[in-house]
């Protein structure tokens, strides 16, 4: 299969990426994003594209993919709810409906959170679930992963790599405490080329689902 990621600079979209470039079931990576990945591998091509909420420029190399992993994710910590709701509803309906434009017959498969809902108290919840629903409605086979606490793996990238370093000793913790909380990005990478290869049994999809496709 073909793949775009969107992301891949990120904790999440390092570790989807890097399950992308080992699996055979991935003959070709498409990463997009606002600065390189840093990665060069014979799968990988990079866009470089500054602007996610206009992709016309880029329209003509998104064509022809069997699935989009959608990584993008922004901390809601001191904005408000315009902004966050700019930077995550905004920019991941730009991929979606671009994308369910140009590949109707793709799998989208987008990263939440734990606790997203439309109808939330918190913010960061509502514009979350808003999200969500927005890209199920959307007209092609689209998917959700709600992971709790991600363990992220050794990284390229110093500030990922301190957070590697620092959640290291908890999550055999969490991992017994929360088993149905906690995931790593190795696995929601595979979950995600698993489900763009065979699909998934429901659309939305918690921490224990991710870890047992």
């Amino acid at each position: 299969m073909k793949v775009i990621v969107f992301g891949a600079t990120g904790m999440v979209g390092q570790g989807v990426l890097r399950e992308c470039l080992v699996d055979s079931r991935v003959e070709a990576v498409l990463a997009v994003d606002r600065s390189p990945s840093g990665r060069a591998h014979g799968k990988l091509r990079e866009i470089v594209h500054g602007d996610l909420l206009d992709l016309a420029a880029i329209e003509s190399y998104l064509v022809g993919f069997d699935a989009c992993f959608f990584c993008l994710g922004v901390s809601s910590a001191g904005l408000d709810e315009r902004e966050y709701r700019r930077l995550t509803y905004d920019v991941a309906l730009s991929a979606g409906t671009t994308l369910a434009r140009l590949d109707p017959g793709s799998t989208f498969v987008y990263v939440s959170a734990a606790g997203a809902d439309a109808q939330g108290r918190q913010m960061w919840a509502r514009v979350r679930g808003m999200t969500e629903n927005a890209l199920l409605a959307l007209p092609f086979q689209a998917y959700v992963l709600r992971p709790g606490f991600i363990q992220p793996r050794p990284s390229h990238t110093p500030f990922y790599r301190l957070a590697y370093v620092v959640a290291r000793p908890f999550y055999p913790v969490l991992r017994r405490l929360m088993p149905s909380a906690v995931t790593t990005t190795e696995q929601i990478g595979r979950a995600m080329i698993a489900i763009a290869d065979h699909g998934a049994p429901k659309r939305v999809l918690g921490a224990v689902d991710i870890n047992a496709l």
